[in-house]
């Protein structure tokens, strides 16, 4: 089994979207009531599950062992990653979901369905058309009518890609440290950039005829730090106004990456301006009177995409992993059961620590699975409800739960992905097998997008105070009601009490944050952030997968012990009892801690550390 072998239940995502989530709400909306309806997600799944199968998931073979080759200042693509990425843009669901004031558009929490089997096909080509995605989307939301009609049409379609352009050599996480400039021209609105980029994710590639960039860059006279920095589009080739290719405008891919994983998305360094003739559009207004820029507030709108798209690239390759260890696990012939020694070799789904293995991938992935698909159904919410107060529920609850999709999912499919090598044993760590190329893809998620300690501060410092903290009232809200509501769940009575337990800590654990802050100790938001983030994630998916359990264990009833579906209920039903009774318990340890107060990682001398 490889990872050009697509392994996919797809019946989780169809629980999501059919059951769980109330999805006749979404297709009641205007935008959607004239094309879809629920049950049309069995076909759309269907479909993509065929082209993931037949096109996509034999392509990521060559995405990593032949990669990207970076030949005459050019990025060569493997033919395999072509004829992929031109059926999934041909099917409609490439760089088309940016466009979301298109008619018979696609429901955003459908979409994610879908392009979590894409991903788990090929994480790889997933990012070739990805950020265009958001780049898009930024320029229809801040670009004049003029750029948007010039721009958008090829790059919706596909032919032009889209990049989002931040990092430089000295400027990661510090994006105010960013050193591209941008001098105005006669031309109002034109400025001439010059400066260098890297890590520009799919930044050139022979696939698209053309790159149109988003760059941040720094007008002369703007102040320093994030607050001085604009926003600019940059095209590879210059468009002209009636929308032709015009002349190279000066921007040259340097070289790619060489990279442990995700070898067939390529990783570019860019230089814009070398020969002084590199020229971009400004989007929105010049710095103000205080040199002040709109830039990285139109980037973040980008950038929030880009951080809960990474977190279904993480969700979909930890999936992946855990179906591949499912399937090797039911064939695999090892050792004699602990209950029969002097028996013969069973499979070794049959031994204990390999069944606990399994379930913590399963219960993981499908918590946040659970996690990622009702944000984005809040973001369906949001955009497309006529009801303002519908609306402002669901933007609190974005707000919240985008950097746990983020950095949770992408930790801990960290985590089952090292089980998932566990599980295969000696074969685990041989490239011939998946969970090897799994393992080196995944890592760069918890680092993409602001790595994930950037999540937890941006949870802690700034989520959770926003609006004077009425929108960490409404996340905290919504999950006391739902842990009130199972309450009357029967045969969950031990997990619901859990819950509860957890839900008290991790107020508590809010308790001793903001004693932190207003004591003046404000070095323990960065001891404590990522976990506070984690327990955050944990209390939150936990009430999640009790609400789907629960709802399991009502059509369990009604459905009966002998239907067909009754082994996808009942795994359910373990899914919640086996997170919330063995991962949910963290939460005590993590509150324990900071009761404790530990500090030693910032007390001791940084020469002690040796």
């Amino acid at each position: 089994m490889s990872a050009n072998n697509y392994i996919l239940d797809t019946r989780d995502h169809k629980f999501i979207l059919k059951e769980w989530l109330d999805m006749d709400k979404v297709f009641g909306f205007e935008a959607y009531k004239d094309y879809y309806s629920k049950d049309d997600a069995d076909t759309f799944i269907e479909l993509v599950y065929k082209m993931c199968k037949d096109v996509i998931a034999p392509a990521n073979g060559d995405c990593d062992e032949i990669g990207n080759k970076f030949v005459d200042g050019k990025v060569i693509t493997p033919e395999a990653t072509k004829k992929a990425y031109h059926t999934i843009v041909d099917a409609g669901l490439g760089p088309q979901f940016g466009d979301r004031e298109a008619e018979g558009r696609m429901p955003m929490v459908l979409g994610s369905a879908l392009g979590e089997m894409i991903i788990n096909a090929s994480p790889a080509i997933s990012t070739l058309y990805g950020l265009s995605m958001g780049n898009g989307a930024v320029i229809a939301s801040f670009a004049s009518p003029e750029l948007k009609e010039r721009f958008l049409p090829k790059m919706f379609a596909g032919e032009w890609g889209g990049t989002m352009c931040i990092t430089e050599a000295g400027a990661g996480s510090d994006v105010g440290n960013a050193s591209t400039k941008a001098y105005p021209t006669d031309t109002p609105g034109l400025y001439k950039i010059k400066g260098g980029k890297m890590f520009i994710t799919a930044g050139d590639h022979d696939i698209c005829s053309n790159f149109i960039h988003l760059v941040l860059a720094r007008i002369e006279g703007a102040r320093e730090g994030t607050a001085g920095l604009s926003l600019f589009i940059v095209p590879k080739i210059w468009v002209n106004e009636d929308g032709s290719l015009g002349a190279p405008n000066d921007v040259n891919t340097v070289g790619i990456e060489h990279k442990m994983g995700m070898k067939g998305s390529p990783t570019c360094t860019l230089a814009f301006g070398e020969d002084n003739n590199c020229f971009g559009y400004l989007i929105g207004n010049p710095p103000d009177e205080k040199g002040k820029g709109e830039g990285m507030a139109q980037m973040f709108q980008m950038m929030n995409e880009e951080r809960l798209g990474t977190g279904v690239l993480a969700l979909g390759t930890s999936s992946a992993a855990y179906q591949q260890s499912l399937a090797y696990s039911k064939e695999r012939v090892q050792s004699a059961k602990l209950t029969d020694m002097k028996g013969g070799g069973v499979r070794i789904i049959e031994h204990e620590d390999v069944r606990r293995m399994l379930m913590f991938q399963k219960s993981v992935v499908e918590a946040c699975r659970a996690m990622i698909m009702k944000t984005y159904y809040y973001i369906d919410l949001m955009h497309d409800s006529a009801d303002p107060a519908e609306k402002e529920f669901a933007e609190a609850m974005f707000h919240m739960t985008n950097p746990l999709c983020k950095a949770y999912t992408s930790d801990m499919a960290w985590q089952t992905i090292c089980d998932a090598i566990q599980v295969y044993g000696g074969y685990g760590f041989i490239e011939e097998y998946p969970c090897a190329q799994y393992a080196r893809d995944v890592k760069i998620f918890s680092i993409w997008e602001g790595t994930n300690y950037i999540q937890a501060l941006d949870l802690c410092a700034r989520k959770m105070t926003m609006k004077k903290g009425k929108v960490m009232m409404t996340f905290m809200k919504e999950i006391g009601k739902t842990l009130y509501i199972l309450k009357s769940a029967p045969g969950f009575e031990d997990e619901v009490k859990i819950m509860d337990e957890a839900f008290a800590e991790y107020q508590a654990i809010l308790g001793l944050f903001n004693g932190f802050m207003t004591s003046g100790k404000i070095n323990m938001l960065g001891v404590f952030a990522t976990r506070i983030l984690h327990a955050t994630a944990m209390v939150y998916a936990g009430s999640l997968i009790l609400d789907q359990a629960a709802l399991a264990a009502k059509t369990l009833a009604e459905i009966g012990e002998d239907h067909f579906d009754a082994t996808y209920y009942k795994g359910k039903i373990a899914s919640a009892r086996f997170y919330i009774k063995n991962i949910v318990p963290q939460v005590f340890n993590i509150k324990r801690v900071m009761e404790i107060g530990d500090s030693t990682c910032v007390d001791i001398p940084e020469d002690c550390i040796r």
